[in-house]
């Protein structure tokens, strides 16, 4: 009976050589991974012109951004565990092309139910792809000074996806049309497909993987149910049974799906990936920041357009700034700092300056200009998102068995995702509470024009809503600097026993997986 790689096994594969493309492999899981992560923000660039051309309602065009989220963040964990079981070349080019199919499928639309259909699909491959893209450089990049180097670029390409989203869906929407902020993902997937077939090696499972089925049953269910709540809260009220209903019957499944881990004998999540107190943290601090990024990226945006009057085009370019600062601050972070001082100030740190970035967001105004008021702070929210995400993503695939790193990066990407379905229904419902309240208490005879709020007052309104809503994006950013300072660990991180790497010569990452992991690593 084999009884898993021994310390032989382990310090050999530990000297072994680094894969000589392993920067080209960087590149090309990090282009597939920024097609997924700019999609959301693209196509809130392109809705309005999309709405236009096929006709459907304001209502309706909330079901294009939820039908990707609903079928992302439910597969996510599912994706994850087929990339471990099936081969992560074979999970990331499926993922690749899929997206690309639907992209194209969605960009030809000529009707409202045809794009919601192509996005569903989109987010199905998406959740194939995002785990299997994470999960093929944390197996590649086994030195700590290059890892650290590839999680600095992943991170800041997860941190400023969603603004160069924003930059590209203005240019494209502005100069050709909304259906090539779809069609441009063809781009960016062939080229990833390319370098999956040319770089990354073939991956064959010895024996028939088993999938944990009623697992995959009941966490798809519950992420489903949390997701549409969330994204429910956010066109209509708490109070609505469709919003509660669904909440509650996510919560519960949830709690069935953790309870089943325990008991099954092959878990869909082993317990061991998410009780690690450091990794637990990751995943939590990536869940934070993506509820506290929707109240930058979004209230901002409506704030330049809506009431500066910038162009989508001008608008995508004014995030420039706060994208250099993400791929500064996630380098720095990961490559010094990382490895010196650990996680915990690290994380502790980006959540304080991006929650100062939203207080002094606090103090735009009608007449405001973009120098005096808006730059600093998107500079701070920068250095901030990237302290926070890139050594989140490091930590939460560190110290991981080989046969788990599929699912801890899926459980990232799951962590964000219903982050930012939290953000965006709890953020909106405050917004929009907050510029109905204002309306309310201000409304006179003399603020009416023809029944209507004046211009003046309408416009205070909205900065109401958005300075409200900065405020409390910056109080769960403050929430998490507290909780991220106690659960982290302090100091470097330690691998609990011999680090896996690259597999020996003669056999594939597939064949090292499928062997037991070694004790030291299940804790």
């Amino acid at each position: 009976m084999n009884s898993g790689p021994t310390p032989v096994m382990h310090a050999a594969r530990a000297s072994a050589p680094p894969d000589p493309r392993r920067w080209l492999i960087l590149a090309t899981v990090g282009l597939a991974q920024l097609m997924v992560v700019l999609d959301i923000a693209i196509m809130n660039i392109a809705l309005p012109s999309a709405q236009q051309a096929l006709g459907f309602t304001t209502a309706d065009r909330q079901w294009v951004v939820t039908a990707y989220a609903l079928s992302f963040g439910s597969l996510l964990l599912f994706g994850g565990r087929l990339g471990d079981l099936i081969g992560r070349k074979t999970t990331f080019l499926i993922g690749v092309l899929g997206f690309a199919a639907a992209s194209a499928v969605g960009g030809a639309a000529t009707s409202f139910g045809m794009l919601v259909a192509a996005r569903a699909i989109q987010g199905a491959f998406g959740a194939l792809l995002a785990p299997a893209a994470l999960s093929i450089l944390s197996t590649t990049f086994s030195d700590p000074k290059e890892r650290g180097k590839a999680f600095g670029v992943y991170g800041a390409i997860v941190g400023a996806g969603g603004a160069i989203g924003l930059v590209l869906g203005g240019i494209l929407t502005e100069y050709l049309s909304w259906r090539w902020c779809l069609y441009v993902n063809l781009f960016f997937a062939g080229l990833a497909a390319i370098g999956a077939v040319l770089l990354l090696k073939q991956q064959r499972a010895r024996t028939r993987p088993r999938l944990d089925l009623p697992g995959v049953a009941l966490v798809s269910s519950s992420m489903f149910c949390l997701v549409y709540g969330f994204s429910n809260a956010a066109t209509h009220t708490w109070d609505t049974p469709s919003t509660y209903g669904f909440l509650a019957a996510g919560a519960a499944l949830l709690a069935v799906f953790a309870f089943w881990q325990t008991r099954s004998a092959s878990p869909l999540l082993p317990p061991r990936v998410v009780l690690d107190r450091n990794r637990g943290a990751a995943y939590l601090a990536l869940l934070i920041v993506g509820a506290g990024m929707f109240g930058i990226f979004l209230f901002l945006t409506y704030y330049l357009q809506q009431t500066l009057g910038y162009s989508p085009v001008v608008s995508g370019v004014a995030f420039l700034p706060m994208i250099a600062m993400v791929v500064v601050a996630a380098n720095l972070s990961n490559v010094t700092l990382l490895p010196r001082l650990g996680p915990k100030p690290l994380v502790t740190a980006g959540m304080l300056l991006a929650a100062g970035s939203l207080v002094w967001l606090t103090r735009i105004g009608v007449h405001s200009g973009y120098v005096t008021a808006v730059l600093g702070p998107l500079m701070m929210a920068g250095l901030g998102l990237g302290f926070a995400i890139a050594p989140s993503m490091n930590t939460g695939t560190f110290d991981v068995a080989p046969q788990d790193a599929g699912l801890a990066s899926a459980t990232l990407n799951t962590g964000q995702q219903v982050g930012g379905s939290i953000g965006t229904s709890l953020l909106n419902t405050i917004f929009a509470s907050a510029v109905a309240g204002y309306l309310t208490s201000h409304l006179s005879p003399a603020t009416l024009v023809h029944g209507h709020p004046a211009p003046a007052l309408a416009e205070m309104s909205l900065i109401h809503g958005y300075t409200t809503g900065f405020w409390v994006a910056a109080a769960i950013f403050g929430a998490g600097a507290v909780i991220c300072g106690t659960l982290f660990r302090s100091g470097p991180l330690r691998a609990s026993g011999p680090p896996p790497t690259t597999p020996r010569s003669g056999t594939t990452f597939r064949e090292e997986a499928m062997s037991p992991a070694p004790a030291t690593a299940l804790r």
